[in-house]
């Protein structure tokens, strides 16, 4: 079932005492914005450390360390070379699950290739504030001198294995085409080769390491706390923002269907709907500029466990999403009144949400109970 949802603020405007001591009242839980740390410029993905410390990549290049609440001044050493270009730069950062052990940390970004740039996947061991015996595990097939639609967000299965998002490049038609990387979700190992099961694995006329396809722009990806299914949004064109849940081998219609159309305003397909292509469990229209997405599981926010959070960029907002089972129930709109493009969500380890916010100066913001 796919539902509808237009751009309305279920949130009434907050006096600016309000916002001035960082308080903000939503439906069901009052909560305090915290800036953790500030003067990133395009901050694009967030790890949280064992030890407390957090790490953060700024889209430029750098990775970012905020220890014991300070942001560093130096970035950390041994980034792979990033090829900012665009939407491109250095985008989404994991840690791998048995981090603890391995001190393994995977980074996504844009570099260079024969023709273009492309989307890459690298690893390399955390010492102290270092990357060490960084190697590259995966370049994507999708070169282009287009600086659009890079991915590409990392998140770990049940099984540890890696789901990596690549964008369609800006050339949609290659999305339909699963013998290239465009517009997919790939399933890794934790080496960077095709995982096994994976459902395109022995087909001369697809690359091993896609688990779906037809996907244009996708901004957030996260794990369904109950059935272990991967979740993603993703960017429409001018409408047709999306939620999905990603399976195996399943075409998920980009550009063929399609609730969006084209920027300047023209017929971008008739059909939205097709046979053996998926439809999105929601969709937005006018576009919010869905970002970061995370399942919320913590005890600081009881009313809210369940709920889907999702990032807007356009929107600068943070959209609360309730489902029941599949089906999209209610939505909220929160922060609107702050005016920030939110880039990541993540659920931190202390049941907070902590949100990036995509500008020059950015920012990591920390969302607390008020305890009233």
């Amino acid at each position: 079932m796919v539902l509808l949802f237009s751009l309305v603020a279920c949130t009434q405007p907050h006096p600016v005492e309000a916002q001035s001591e960082g308080v903000h009242t939503s439906q069901e839980h009052d909560f305090r914005v915290v800036t953790v740390a500030e003067g990133l410029e395009h901050p694009w993905g967030l790890a949280f450390l064992p030890n407390g410390d957090l790490l953060v990549t700024e889209r430029p290049g750098r990775l970012r360390m905020v220890r014991d609440g300070t942001l560093l001044d130096a970035p950390l050493t041994g980034v792979p070379q990033v090829e900012p270009h665009g939407q491109g730069g250095l985008l989404d950062i994991s840690l791998h699950p048995d981090f603890a052990s391995n001190e393994y940390v995977y980074l996504t970004y844009s570099r260079t290739a024969e023709n273009g740039v492309t989307t890459a996947l690298s690893r390399g061991v955390l010492e102290g504030t270092n990357l060490t015996g960084v190697e590259e595990l995966f370049v994507a097939r999708t070169t282009s001198t287009s600086g659009a639609h890079f991915g590409s967000r990392l998140v770990w299965d049940g099984d540890g294995h890696l789901f990596m998002s690549i964008g369609d490049r800006g050339i949609m038609d290659e999305a339909q085409d699963p013998g290239n990387h465009h517009g997919t979700i790939l399933r890794l190992t934790a080496e960077g080769d095709p995982a096994p099961g994976n459902p395109f694995l022995g087909r001369s006329d697809a690359l091993p390491e896609i688990f779906a396809y037809g996907i244009r722009s996708p901004q957030g990806m996260a794990l369904h706390p109950e059935t272990g299914e991967l979740w993603e949004n993703e960017h429409g064109p001018r409408g047709g923002d999306e939620i999905n849940i990603i399976r195996a081998g399943r075409n998920y219609g980009w550009p063929v269907i399609s609730y969006g159309i084209n920027y300047d305003g023209s017929v971008l397909t008739e059909l939205t709907h097709a046979p053996g292509m998926e439809q999105p469990l929601l969709h937005w229209t006018p576009s919010i500029a869905v970002s970061g997405m995370a399942f919320y599981t913590g005890d600081p926010f009881p009313a809210w466990k369940g709920n889907v959070f999702n990032g807007a960029l356009a929107g600068q907002h943070l959209r609360r999403v309730v489902f029941q089972g599949n089906i999209p129930v209610h939505q909220e709109t929160l922060l609107g009144e702050l005016g920030v493009r939110i880039r990541d969500v993540r659920q931190g380890p202390d049941g907070f949400i902590y949100l990036l916010t995509d500008h020059r100066e950015g920012a990591i913001l920390r969302l607390e109970p008020t305890g009233e």
